[in-house]
């Protein structure tokens, strides 16, 4: 089988990270080019090592190497504000993105709740590391309850994982985070916050979903959410919860009150949620990394799976 060509913008964790992968796992695809903008960059220099085309001179270089033309997708693993120049240029070449940036230019997707809805848009957004990690729980809860009011997630992460591109992106990540959380996970309101942790040693990534709900009983949100963690599992090994669910009933005479909202009745539920990295280029605790580059990895082979089915 002919293996479709892909190139990585981005040398450092998260591009670098996303390398290992393609070589290690994929089936469908083959990296043709990591790059970067430091010519002494430990993941260009990687690269070399691999035998893979490189680049230092960022989009340009890219366009300028022998074998662009036949590179068919291009992930962006820089910055939200990098992307935009990006995707001007690659959709110019009718290439296909995969954003792993809070750019959200194109539609956010999380592969094991919307992937198959988007599969054939140009540029398909991976939201953030915090949104691919609790968003299938919020949709998960969505699903068996008649209204989710709302839906916070709180994503607490290693500093050492936490590369320039990411802190880079803080305040985008918050803001895109929690639109996906309404637009994917189905809350009417959502919010989303970070936690850089300087713990030493690092702390495994650590998430908790909190939801309101009405409609919903805690056998049938137990039963859902279960289910959406094996499935994540089957590509992100490292995911699962961090213990038991909690549940909290509030009626008229105990509501909660969040601000901006009425008064709230209803189920109140608390998942807890640790995401271990393979180990692929960083180590084990860096599961926002994994979590990211894995959920990329899986959409850019569906993409390939589901093009070739109509040829």
């Amino acid at each position: 089988m002919t293996k479709t060509k892909v190139a990585i913008l981005g040398s450092g964790n998260i591009g670098t990270d996303l390398m290992i992968k393609i070589i290690k796992r994929s089936e469908s695809l083959e990296l043709a080019a990591l790059v970067g903008i430091d010519a002494e960059s430990t993941g260009l220099a990687l690269a070399r090592e691999h035998g893979i085309p490189t680049t230092h001179k960022g989009i340009d270089g890219l366009t300028q190497l022998p074998g662009y033309c036949d590179i068919e997708l291009v992930f962006d693993a820089t910055s939200a504000k990098a992307h935009h120049f990006h995707h001007q240029v690659l959709s110019g070449h009718d290439k296909v993105i995969i954003d792993l940036t809070p750019a959200a230019i194109g539609p956010f997707v999380v592969p094991h709740v919307n992937l198959m809805e988007h599969i054939t848009k140009p540029n398909l957004n991976m939201v953030t590391c915090g949104g691919q990690a609790t968003i299938p729980i919020v949709a998960a809860i969505r699903e068996v309850c008649t209204e989710l009011v709302y839906g916070e997630i709180v994503a607490s992460i290693s500093s050492k994982s936490a590369g320039p591109g990411t802190r880079a992106n803080i305040d985008e990540f918050t803001e895109t985070t929690s639109k996906a959380i309404e637009t994917i996970g189905g809350a009417q309101q959502g919010k989303a916050i970070i936690i850089l942790n300087p713990a030493d040693p690092p702390i495994i990534m650590r998430d908790t979903v909190f939801t309101l709900s009405v409609g919903a009983n805690p056998d049938d949100i137990q039963k859902s959410v279960e289910e959406m963690v094996s499935r994540v599992q089957v590509h992100v090994p490292g995911y699962r919860l961090k213990q038991d669910i909690q549940f909290e009933h509030f009626d008229s005479n105990n509501p909660i009150k969040i601000p901006n909202l009425e008064d709230i009745y209803g189920l109140k539920t608390t998942v807890f949620l640790e995401v271990e990295g393979a180990g692929d280029y960083l180590p084990t605790y860096a599961g926002n990394l994994d979590i990211m580059t894995s959920a990329a990895l899986l959409t850019a082979e569906k993409y390939v799976e589901a093009r070739r089915a109509q040829i």
